[in-house]
């Protein structure tokens, strides 16, 4: 047979295998488009704005359906409704965490956010325990926080109301609370080890969210024979847990059980307590990559709500006047801002809720996974299979939110003026996955805030209503465009 026809017969025969297997499985799991052999449903998508993809497909196929990501399905949930049934509903079944490859590499199912089964369950709750009672030494998290919030205005100061780009130094601050609650104590802004850190974090955001790392998930052969940035990413990793590693060895030298100084010291005295449990969780190795996860959960994603913030309180003077108003009147200008003031401040309140909605920071939030074989809304999902829930569709609802895509602390507001809670309210996800870090971010995004606005007004480089605050499209977060601001002294 000539060799040509033999290859075309073969490929043929491949494509029918394909596309049978693939409706076998397609039989059980919920509708969709259908896949091209190998690649899925790739370039059915738009990689950089995958939400605005997820929202066609639900209009065409109902708020529960399949992509294909190369060759591995992936169920969507789109909606308040599909989304709070899976993860608050039938929470213990959709509490698996995806796999990636990408992700396994760095993580190795070890620390919170890529780790399942028991050993995740275990370091999770270890984690919030130790962050909501935080019973280390002297100061409360909250003092932390505060205390970073007057370094942040006094490096504010020194911009002297000239015209900057504020990434810098609002990364800084978030960054600097983790430090002081992982290390025990902050950095100073200029600080080498500090700037480093810093650096290969954001580097690793970056790269994390570009298509290239998308297609590596998909293609893990692409990993282990072709250049690209996941090398740097990796890379960074190592260097960043081999810092982590040096600061866990300094405190074992020092640790006295009877006096926790931070998050590294209570897990070195968990370690100690199950010494002879073979079957801890509780290791070096899972110490590093705890401290590695709170970074990269705690970080990026409060310094990019705070930028996104910023933005939008230039675009809107109307409502920076407002909460600048409610400051005055609860807080006044002599003392710090405390987080009982926010039960007080109802406007501002509001203003930070509707900041974390409009920005939509994870639009797909973090892949999700079944426990096990599962039926849902009359679909049967395989263990293992992947689950993509979409928070733009809850925290854009048109119904809950009128005009979601207009900027507006109303959302959150009664006719009287009180705050309004909504169950649609999900930028931390919802169910047993929700962030650990939950209550810090809220925190601090409260307390740096009012901080700013209590000392400074805000003023834009270019005429306000020029400025452009649509995200700039990421696979993997909602990123504001680039702007300047001024910082002017009150």
């Amino acid at each position: 047979m000539d060799p040509a026809l033999l290859l075309v017969l073969c490929l043929s025969c491949l494509l029918l295998f394909f596309l049978q297997s693939q409706s076998s499985r397609r039989g059980k799991l919920p509708p969709g488009p259908t896949p091209l052999p190998i690649i899925g449903n790739i370039l059915q998508m738009d990689v950089k704005n995958m939400k605005k993809s997820f929202s066609n497909f639900s209009k065409a196929y109902g708020p529960v359906f399949t992509v294909y990501f190369g060759m591995k399905p992936i169920v969507v949930l789109h909606g308040y409704e599909a989304v709070k049934e899976a993860l608050i509903d039938q929470g213990e079944e959709f509490s698996g965490r995806g796999y990636f490859p990408v992700s396994e590499r760095t993580s190795k199912g070890l620390g919170i956010i890529f780790s399942n089964g028991n050993r995740w369950k275990e370091i999770r709750r270890f984690a919030l325990m130790t962050l909501r009672n935080f019973g280390m030494g002297k100061r409360s998290i909250e003092e932390r926080i505060q205390e970073e919030a007057r370094c942040l205005v006094e490096e504010l100061r020194k911009t002297k109301a000239s015209s900057c780009d504020p990434t810098f130094i609002l990364g800084c601050a978030p960054c600097n609370v983790i430090c002081s609650i992982i290390f025990q104590n902050r950095f100073d802004y200029k600080d080498q080890n500090f700037l480093t850190l810093m650096e290969r974090f954001n580097k690793n955001v970056k790269i994390l969210s570009s298509a290239w790392i998308q297609l590596c998930n998909n293609f893990p052969v692409l990993l282990d024979y072709f250049p690209g940035s996941h090398n740097k990413l990796f890379e960074n990793s190592a260097l960043i847990k081999s810092y982590i590693l040096e600061k866990t060895k300094e405190h074992q030298e020092s640790l006295d059980i009877n006096n926790p100084r931070d998050f590294i010291d209570c897990f070195l005295i968990k370690m100690e307590q199950e010494k002879h449990n073979s079957q801890s969780e509780f290791t070096t190795e899972n110490l590093v990559s705890t401290v590695f996860d709170l970074f990269v959960a705690g970080t990026e994603t409060t310094s990019t709500t705070l930028r996104y913030g910023l933005l939008l309180l230039l675009k809107h003077p109307e409502v920076t006047a407002k909460v600048q108003e409610e400051i005055d009147r609860v807080i006044g200008r002599h003392r710090s801002p405390c987080i009982q003031d926010r039960s007080h401040m109802p406007y501002t309140d509001a203003v930070v809720h509707e900041i974390q909605r409009y920005i939509d920071l994870l639009p797909n939030n973090v892949p999700h996974a079944v426990t096990h074989d599962i039926k849902f809304r009359n679909y049967l999902i395989p263990k293992g299979t992947a689950i993509l829930t979409s928070l733009t569709s809850v925290l854009h609802d048109g119904k809950e939110f009128p005009n979601p895509e207009k900027f507006n602390p109303g959302h959150f507001l009664d006719e009287s003026g009180n705050f309004k809670k909504s169950n649609f309210f999900m930028p931390f996800s919802t169910g047993k996955r929700m962030c650990v870090g939950e209550g810090l971010a809220r925190m601090e995004l409260f307390l740096f805030l009012t901080s700013i606005l209590q000392n400074f007004n805000l003023k834009s480089s270019i005429d306000p209503k020029k400025l452009n605050t649509t995200s700039i499209s990421s696979a993997f977060i909602s990123l504001p465009p680039l702007y300047k601001i001024c910082f002017i002294p009150v």
